[in-house]
């Protein structure tokens, strides 16, 4: 499977959606992994199918005239800040003024406004990631290719070109980085 993703990934070209669409083949079992994961963390399981959300992610790959993926690693990254960014858009939607704007469902049963997605928390995770690109770019990239694009320390190392001691230290300082900025908010 692995190998099959990297020939596909070395035959893509800028604006050649056939060779774009092959990748999606390829590797579609694990970007559907990736996909219920991402949802799953965002608390998003139950209102947005994991499906939809991968089959707009191969909308938005499509669309891409400059799309320069040197490996493997780097498109499960790619495919895991597109898949973000779908996610932090269905959320916004959501809260959207047209909806209420964020404020709490008023029911006859306070219990079940509390058992909805919790559409803050992602926003906030993303201002508070938006925070760290600015402090640090590398820590944000880190989290992004660790949390958003569920890669593994090995994996990431790899990309990075440091060893995987080095990635556990600098997801610790990330960690960190993350949940003083959440605290700020």
């Amino acid at each position: 499977m692995t190998s099959e993703i990297t020939d596909a990934i070395a035959r893509l070209k800028p604006g050649e959606t056939d060779a774009i669409k092959h990748l999606f083949d390829v590797s579609y079992e694990e970007l559907k992994r990736l996909a219920h994961s991402r949802l799953w963390a965002a608390n998003l399981k139950q209102s947005f199918a994991t499906e939809s959300l991968l089959h707009e992610s191969y909308l938005r790959l499509v669309n891409q005239k400059t799309l320069a993926l040197p490996d493997r690693g780097h498109f499960f990254a790619y495919a895991s800040k597109v898949m973000r960014s779908i996610i932090l858009d269905a959320v916004r939607e959501a809260n959207a003024e047209r909806r209420g704007g964020g404020q709490a469902d008023l029911t006859l049963k306070t219990e079940i406004a509390d058992m909805t997605p919790h559409g803050g928390n992602v926003n906030a995770i993303d201002d508070a990631l938006k925070d760290l690109q600015r402090i640090s770019p590398d820590l944000a990239a880190l989290v992004e290719m660790r949390f958003f694009g569920g890669m593994t320390e090995a994996e990431i190392a790899e990309v990075l070109g440091v060893s995987e001691r080095t990635v556990r230290r600098e997801w610790e300082k990330a960690r960190a980085a993350l949940l003083v900025l959440l605290e700020d908010d």
